[in-house]
C-alpha cells in the first residue's frame, strides 16, 4: 500500500519551528513560576496576615489553566467572616487563657511579648514617637507592633498576666510606648485597662505614704485662731456706726409696700 498521507511538518501555521515554540513556552512557565513564588514569601512571614485575606475556593483545578477554563467562584463572604471569627474569637471571652496556652509559652516562653521587639525605619537613630496605629481597615503595616501583630493579644482589664508586663515592677509605672514599641492606639488601651485594673484592686499600686500632724489641722495657734464675735451681737449697735444715721426716703419706701403688698404680712 502506498502512503497518501502528507509528510508531518517541522513549523508551525505562522513559520515558526516548533522547537522554537516549545522553548519559548518553557521560558514562560518558568518566569511564571518565579513570579508566583516571589509573591507569596512574603505573605508566608505573616501568617496572621494570611489568616484576613479573603481565600478563594477552586478545587479540583491544575496549576495552569487557561484564562479561558476558569469557573472557580469566590467562596461566601459571611462564611470566611465566620471561620476567621471562630478562629480568633477562641479568646475575646477569656483573653487572659491564652497567656497560659501551648501556643502563647511556645512563642514568648516566658519573656513579655514585646521583648526582643524592634520597629523597622530607616537609618541607625529610631523615630521618637511610635506609629500611630498599626491597622487602618484591611490595611496591615509591614512590621506591626507586639500587640497588633498576635490577634490572640486582647487588651482587658482582667487579663492582669498581660498588663503587668507593661508596668515596671520597681517603680509601679507604665513603660513608655518608645520601649516596648506599642502603637498609640494600643498604649491608649493599655493604660485605661491598667487603671481601671487598679480601681478594681486586681492590681496593686503605690500611694505615697505621708504623716499626720495635728498641729496641722488644729485652730489654736495664732493664724488659724478664733474670731471674735462682731460688736453688733453683743451691744445691739449696727456694725457700721454711720448706717444707723441714714434715713429712708418715705416716698421710696411706700412705693415698695405697695409694690410687694401681696407678699407682706
Amino acid at each position: 500500500m502506498v502512503d497518501n498521507r502528507p509528510p508531518l511538518s517541522t513549523q508551525g501555521h505562522n513559520g515558526v519551528p516548533l522547537k522554537k515554540m516549545a522553548a519559548s513556552i518553557q521560558r514562560t512557565v518558568r518566569v511564571f513560576l518565579r513570579l508566583s513564588s516571589s509573591t507569596l514569601h512574603p505573605l508566608r512571614q505573616y501568617p496572621s496576615i494570611l489568616q484576613r485575606l479573603p481565600v478563594r475556593t477552586c478545587p479540583g483545578l491544575p496549576l495552569l489553566v487557561p484564562p479561558s477554563h476558569f469557573y472557580c467562584k469566590a467562596a461566601p463572604l459571611h462564611e470566611d467572616s465566620g471561620q476567621a471569627a471562630g478562629a480568633v474569637s477562641r479568646y475575646n471571652d477569656r483573653p487572659w487563657d491564652y497567656l497560659e496556652s501551648e501556643d502563647y509559652i511556645e512563642r514568648y516562653g516566658t519573656s513579655p511579648v514585646w521583648e526582643g521587639y524592634r520597629r523597622n525605619h530607616k537609618g541607625g537613630i529610631p523615630p521618637q514617637k511610635t506609629r500611630k496605629t498599626c491597622i487602618r481597615g484591611v490595611k496591615i503595616s509591614g512590621n506591626p507592633c507586639p500587640i497588633c501583630r498576635d490577634p490572640n493579644i486582647i487588651i482587658h482589664h482582667q487579663n492582669v498576666k498581660l498588663l503587668q508586663q507593661f508596668i515596671s515592677p520597681h517603680t509601679g509605672m507604665v513603660y513608655d510606648s518608645t520601649r516596648t514599641g506599642v502603637c498609640r492606639k494600643q498604649q491608649k488601651k493599655l493604660n485605661e485597662a491598667i487603671n481601671t485594673a487598679q480601681d478594681h484592686g486586681l492590681i496593686p499600686f503605690q500611694i505615697p505614704f505621708v504623716e499626720y500632724s495635728g498641729e496641722d489641722y488644729s485652730n489654736s495657734h495664732d493664724a488659724v485662731g478664733t474670731t471674735p464675735s462682731p460688736p453688733s451681737l453683743t451691744t445691739g449697735d449696727t456694725w457700721y456706726k454711720w448706717y444707723s444715721e441714714i434715713t429712708p426716703d418715705e416716698k421710696e419706701v411706700a412705693k415698695v409696700k405697695k409694690l410687694y403688698k401681696a407678699y407682706l404680712k
